[in-house]
């Protein structure tokens, strides 16, 4: 039998209505949705949940909020962005980028050149964990490969995108799974274990599909494309050794001192060279960074007010089953996603809320955790004001709306997602609680 939950209090979640207001109304009015920096938009909501409730002195709430923001799993989420922005600057600076790229094109078979390109787009975003840096490097290519076959630059431009997003949502080290797995409370490889049974069919049908699409064009690609496999060698590192399990600390660790072993012996950067890379990694993730701390801060002065109580209560008296509160946390991530244009801030907005009521539904927090990564990174590769496809569509010099009717894979995770909460997929083995990260 379920627990009692307080009905809250509605007007504790004005704080978000102010941050929705601010920057999804200045996006229409101005037409661009990145007009209202999203951290600034935040800061304002936070000073309106501190002149909320007059009940309470200033002094508490900012207590408060300084107990959310500095909350053990905020912090830690910081620390793993720090060394994941570390890493992947490092890696980049020596060549692990141009290495990665090239390697996997020069294993493309012709006969399957654009499923060839979504899935050299899936390994790519998987080891480097971000589907922006997976579209700037592809796109271009993406370019030459629709000029010399003839294909529709919008259909090429949109298998990139897919395969971005594929490894925006299953990465190690990407911040929306860093993200989802902090906040549900699981380990990353359970994380991605179960993340990826779900979207794996998505992916075969994708692959199959674009090489039915493509058929129809004779036209390839022969080129020779240089590399150096041993740069490589860091992002597999990672990955491997996330799947192995290996503290998170200690996996991005050893592969900031790998890929910098490799710039400094292969002459890409001396150790000065090095130590500005991570620098600059460290600065990229800056704004993440202060952007999870606040909406820590928020979020917890919303749950003291009852905020959290609040949507508790409406989601529970909506549903009356496990299948309806997985849906409930699909429904709450993909509406802050569609509203944010930003799948790691609706993770981090929507999480603490999805794993209250994981908790009282007995959701399993790794199904829990990959639904919210899942219906965020679907979302946020199909909205045409999110940034990968106005990336995708400013390389390409197509218009976003263009590439949105070939975006096969975000549209099949969807229904992939879907059909997992439908059916309960997939059926998961019970794991030690002690397994769970706290």
């Amino acid at each position: 039998m379920k627990s009692q939950i307080n009905k809250g209090n509605p007007m504790a979640l004005l704080p978000l209505g102010i941050f929705l207001l601010l920057f999804v109304g200045s996006g229409i009015i101005t037409g661009d949705f990145y007009k209202m920096p999203v951290l600034v938009a935040f800061i304002i909501a936070a000073a309106f949940a501190l002149i909320f409730n007059r009940k309470e002195s200033l002094q508490t709430k900012i207590e408060v909020f300084c107990k959310g923001a500095g909350d053990f799993n905020i912090i830690l989420m910081v620390m793993i962005f720090v060394l994941a922005g570390a890493f992947s600057s490092v890696a980049k600076s020596m060549g692990g980028v141009d290495s990665t790229v090239n390697l996997s094109l020069s294993v493309l078979p012709p006969n399957l050149l654009l499923s060839g390109l979504f899935i050299i787009a899936c390994f790519i975003s998987v080891s480097m964990g971000t589907s922006m840096g997976t579209i700037a490097a592809l796109g271009p290519i993406a370019l030459g490969v629709a000029e010399k076959t003839g294909m529709p630059i919008a259909l090429v431009i949109g298998a990139v995108v897919g395969g971005a997003m594929f490894g925006d949502n299953l990465s190690m080290i990407s911040d929306t799974t860093i993200a989802a797995t902090r906040t549900q409370g699981c380990e990353l490889k359970d994380k991605f274990k179960t993340n990826f049974l779900i979207v794996l069919p998505a992916a075969i049908i994708t692959a199959v599909l674009l090489a039915v699409v493509a058929s129809g064009y004779d036209g390839v690609v022969k080129e020779s494309y240089s590399y150096e496999i041993v740069k490589v060698l860091p992002y597999l590192a990672v990955l491997i050794g996330a799947l192995c399990g290996v503290n998170v600390f200690v996996l991005l660790g050893s592969g900031i001192l790998f890929a910098g072993a490799i710039g400094i012996f292969s002459n890409a950067f001396d150790v000065l060279g090095f130590i500005n890379a991570v620098s600059d990694g460290i600065v990229g993730m800056q704004e993440i960074c202060l952007l999870v701390i606040v909406v820590g801060g928020v979020v917890e002065i919303i749950k003291f007010n009852g905020g959290i109580d609040f949507i508790l209560y409406f989601i529970t008296s909506k549903i009356k089953s496990k299948k309806g509160a997985e849906f409930g946390i699909a429904a709450l991530v993909s509406i802050v996603d569609l509203c944010t244009a930003n799948n790691t801030i609706a993770i981090v907005t929507a999480g603490p809320l999805a794993k209250d009521i994981a908790k009282e539904y007995d959701i399993d927090p790794r199904k829990s955790a990959s639904i919210l990564d899942i219906f965020s990174s679907c979302w946020q590769g199909m909205i045409p004001y999110g940034a990968q496809l106005l990336t995708a569509a400013g390389i390409a010099g197509v218009s976003p709306l263009e590439i949105l009717r070939y975006l096969y894979y975000p549209g099949l995770m969807l229904v992939c997602g879907i059909i997992a909460i439908s059916f309960g997929l997939p059926k998961l083995k019970a794991i030690k609680e002690d397994k769970l990260v706290a």
